[in-house]
């Protein structure tokens, strides 16, 4: 009888106690990869939402402002926006533009002329306005089919103006890998528009009831970038 035992090779060879560990280590990698890539389109799915909020929360504040609206309601607004943008990091990678459209005088018979009466801005991204800036408007008819996107115009009436907002951001990647798919989000920008009529406001004139200096940043002014 022939009770010799196999040998080493014989036995490593029959051996499959550490096969699902090795197909592990081996899909690790693709498995870390792919949550990745997911991760980072759930985020960018929601800086999307996140800049819509912004914009649309901009629009409404403003235009609820009554009787007149102030810089300091205007800066109030740019508050909101920043912390509603703090998970996003929004405020140094973005941009809020606020425009007050009013109809500027002119009209035919069925157009009515709008003017951009002012601007205000908060954000350290350097873009301007796709739409026009302050004092686009204000003697000509260029704005009479509305302001805003091509598919999406808006129009002052005569006597109700409109608070337009236009929010950019750069999206920023949490994961500094070479993924496909986290490479292709990097830097994407993203845009929303809103827009609010003012409610019960007839003087649509900003003013500064604070005594605010030209250069302090509550002003809010388009050609000073920061995030705070």
């Amino acid at each position: 009888m022939n009770d010799q035992k196999p040998g080493f090779l014989a036995q490593l060879k029959r051996n499959e106690s550490g096969l699902a560990l090795v197909e592990f280590a081996l899909s690790l990698p693709i498995l870390t990869m792919l949550s990745v890539g997911f991760i980072e389109l759930g985020r960018y799915v929601n800086a999307h939402t996140r800049v819509s909020q912004i914009a649309l929360s901009v629009a409404d504040n403003t235009g609820r402002v009554v009787q007149s609206i102030d810089i300091t309601d205007v800066d109030a607004a740019m508050i909101g926006a920043r912390i509603a943008g703090e998970s996003i990091d929004f405020a140094e990678n973005g941009r809020v533009i606020l425009s007050m459209i009013e109809w500027n005088g002119m009209k035919n018979a069925k157009k009515l002329g709008q003017q951009i009466t002012w601007q205000r801005c908060f954000g350290a991204k350097n873009v301007v306005s796709s739409y026009g800036l302050e004092g686009a408007g204000k003697n000509n008819r260029n704005y009479e089919d509305g302001f805003g996107p091509a598919d999406n115009k808006i129009s002052a009436s005569e006597d109700k103006g409109v608070m337009f907002v236009e929010v950019v951001y750069d999206y920023q990647p949490i994961f500094p890998v070479g993924d496909s798919m986290v490479n292709a989000l990097a830097g994407r920008t993203v845009r929303a528009t809103a827009a609010y009529p003012v409610r019960e406001r007839s003087n649509n004139a900003l003013t500064n009831g604070f005594n605010l200096a030209s250069n302090d940043v509550r002003q809010r002014a388009c050609n000073v970038y920061g995030a705070t």
